[in-house]
């Protein structure tokens, strides 16, 4: 008899499934503690490679190894319930060729347990996308700017300023989405290319400094909730927690140097009165004077 197990979590069939309806809100998520609040309101959390940035102080996302990866895609599966978790192939883990990338793509999905992975790149990986779904490994597609390439870009670039750069981002979405990838992530695009490409294309594209014409949206978490001291253009800070925190620590600090905290509510007491009554006060001893030469 085969037992059914209930399905705790939304699958990349059910993102795909939401082509031009309600929008799909999605955020980055790094650790436990921050998936298990935006599961409450994410339809997908990404463990974005943009994690070495964020936290790990890199300049660009070209260095993060793939144990990263893994080790911060199995804190966002423990720490959320209901979201389709995503995480990010790393730079070098998967352009090679379609075996190298199955074989480090298994590895992140039988080590984190997450439902998809994240490649970016649209034509050039249009084999490698049709490989890895062959072989059972939800893909998401990235096209427009993409961060790991941002050594051949010259930097972090809005894509598609200028008309006759429209028919090869088109193209690229097309052919990912004929490739198989569930859906594509829509990166640093002119709005007008960005609702072009929502409308052109069967799968969900999901902006990042797109267009709300996009079937969802997402952010760097610590970017809207104004932890990150610099942001693009396309970010709006929907929370102020570095200034929150900012401001904590310096209270903290205070209370620490003027000796108010610890204060007895924070400090514990044996349990009976007539042992506390039975300690000896320490009285402070004199320092020793020191010896005149």
């Amino acid at each position: 008899m085969s037992i059914h197990v209930k399905k705790r979590r939304l699958m990349a069939p059910d993102i795909t499934m939401r082509k031009g309806g309600e929008p799909i809100v999605a955020l980055t998520s790094y650790h436990a503690h921050t998936a298990a609040i935006a599961d409450n309101h994410c339809d997908f959390l990404l463990v974005g490679d943009s994690l070495g940035m964020v936290m790990h102080g890199y300049e660009t996302t070209v260095p993060v190894p793939l144990e990263l990866m893994i080790m911060h895609g199995q804190a966002v599966v423990r720490g959320s319930k209901k979201a389709l978790v995503v995480v990010d192939m790393p730079f070098a883990t998967y352009e090679e060729s379609p075996s190298v990338a199955f074989r480090n793509a298994a590895r992140v999905m039988k080590e984190t347990d997450c439902g998809a992975v994240k490649l970016e790149g649209g034509r050039r990986m249009a084999e490698t996308i049709r490989y890895l779904v062959d072989r059972g490994i939800p893909v998401m597609a990235h096209i427009g700017l993409t961060p790991q390439s941002v050594n051949v870009l010259g930097g972090f670039k809005t894509q598609g300023r200028t008309v006759d750069q429209w028919a090869a981002i088109e193209e690229d979405a097309r052919v990912v989405a004929e490739a198989g990838a569930f859906a594509v992530v829509l990166e640093a695009l002119t709005a007008p290319l960005a609702e072009r490409i929502t409308q052109a294309i069967p799968i969900p594209t999901i902006g990042i400094g797109a267009s709300a014409g996009c079937d969802g949206q997402i952010l760097v978490m610590e970017d809207m909730l104004g932890l990150s001291p610099d942001v693009p253009k396309f970010v709006k800070k929907f929370g102020a927690i570095g200034a929150a925190i900012d401001r904590a620590i310096a209270s903290y600090a205070d209370e620490v140097r003027a000796r108010r905290f610890p204060a007895p509510e924070h400090t514990y007491a044996l349990q009976s009165s007539e042992q506390r009554a039975s300690i000896t006060p320490v009285r402070a001893t004199k320092k020793p004077k020191t010896p005149s030469t």
